[in-house]
């Protein structure tokens, strides 16, 4: 899922290079890498409560 949002971050890169407005696409990264974040720390206080 971090390799889908580093491409998709390439790519908000490349549209700002080329001059697009790129505030929205930006803030919807943000709040993906937020959402996988939150994500992955539930899984690992899943997996250690099975421990």
């Amino acid at each position: 899922m971090h390799g889908q949002i580093r491409a998709q971050e390439r790519e908000v890169r490349m549209l700002q290079r080329a001059g697009v407005t790129t505030a929205s696409a930006e803030l919807l990264l943000v709040r993906m890498r937020g959402k996988i974040d939150d994500l992955c720390r539930e899984r690992e206080a899943l997996r250690k409560a099975v421990d």
